[in-house]
């Protein structure tokens, strides 16, 4: 692993006293942590709740769907909608970095249990992937648009720790880049490994509607309240 998935680089949203929660948010492909910052101030999350959001930027890679371009991306894509083989070395790379942003947190005196992962598309993806490994308890995963990668793994690395992980996705009708189907997919693939998924559907394509950032606003406030 070279160093830039060693560090990743990420803005960090700071309440206005101490932090007591992290959000670690993870953008889409060919995005970067600037595209989620909005989102902060969209959720408008109670200021008691004391959470720092964290968004980091993935590292610069040739994506194979786009031509071998470079861009921001958490792993390589050869097809849409999940069709062909994974870039496995890319997502767990990636999921050794947001595991290295989890630890850094703990060390900043957040305790594990109220950090969580949220992610969109290809973020989502590195989200569940991440989190349901992740070996200390985790407060929740949020996954929107995305789908479980490397699903024939988890079994066997899936963590004990997160089996009872809170866990939220959503996803877009319309949805032409990650199709529904995919989606529904993974939830059906994580219910059955016996996860506690909340599934959600709207209608629009590949990205984030206003009901949906309500939800999770909602689903954020019942997993940070109760602890």
């Amino acid at each position: 692993m070279d160093s830039d998935h060693k560090r990743l680089e990420q803005v960090e949203i700071d309440p206005l006293g101490q932090p007591g929660a992290c959000v670690i948010w993870l953008h889409g492909l060919g995005a970067d942590g600037h595209d989620f910052e909005p989102i902060v101030t969209a959720l408008d999350l109670p200021s008691h709740l004391g959470i720092r959001f964290v968004l980091p930027h993935a590292p610069r890679r040739p994506i194979t769907i786009n031509r071998g371009a470079i861009m921001r991306g958490w792993y390589d894509i050869a097809n849409l909608g999940g069709k062909g083989s994974e870039d496995e070395q890319g997502i767990r790379e990636s999921g050794e970095a947001v595991s290295a942003l989890i630890d850094a947190e703990v060390a900043r005196g957040i305790p594990s249990q109220r950090i969580l992962l949220a992610g969109f598309s290809q973020g989502g993806a590195i989200a569940l992937h991440t989190g349901l490994r992740y070996t200390a308890r985790l407060g929740g995963i949020v996954a929107l648009s995305a789908y479980l990668p490397l699903r024939s793994t988890l079994i066997a690395e899936g963590a004990a720790a997160n089996r009872g992980l809170p866990i939220m996705m959503a996803h877009g009708t319309w949805d032409d880049i990650v199709p529904l189907a995919l989606g529904r997919r993974s939830y059906d693939e994580l219910t059955a490994q016996g996860y506690g998924v909340e599934w959600r559907e709207y209608p629009m394509g590949h990205s984030v509607c206003p009901e949906e950032v309500t939800a999770i606003t909602d689903w954020l406030r019942q997993h940070l309240e109760q602890r």
